[in-house]
């Protein structure tokens, strides 16, 4: 049987995409959900935690037989990323967050 290729349409009022500079994933025992956000302002509560706000700006449910080939499509992506631009900033080093 021949590979499949999908030919990817994008509706206008999405082609500009959302941001987020979070992501949360759970799952059941048919999907996984990663919920996409956007931190906010940084509170200290009154016991001295600090919460931070998050604004989902966009949910997304994978059935389980695609989340193996997303975090293929993503660790391949992220090689020829830091082949060309160098390693991704994780926040464990703070060298790497700052360009140079």
């Amino acid at each position: 049987m021949p590979e499949q290729q999908f030919v990817l349409s994008i509706p206008d009022e999405l082609e500009a995409g959302a941001y987020a500079n979070v992501a949360n994933v759970w799952h059941s025992p048919y999907e996984f959900t990663i919920d996409f956000g956007v931190t906010g302002q940084p509170a200290l509560s009154d016991d001295g935690s600090v919460t931070v706000p998050v604004r989902v700006t966009s949910r997304v449910r994978l059935p389980v037989s695609v989340v193996f080939p997303l975090l293929r499509a993503l660790n391949s992506n992220i090689a020829l990323f830091e082949q060309q631009y160098g390693p991704v900033p994780t926040g464990d080093d703070p060298d790497l967050d700052t360009p140079s």
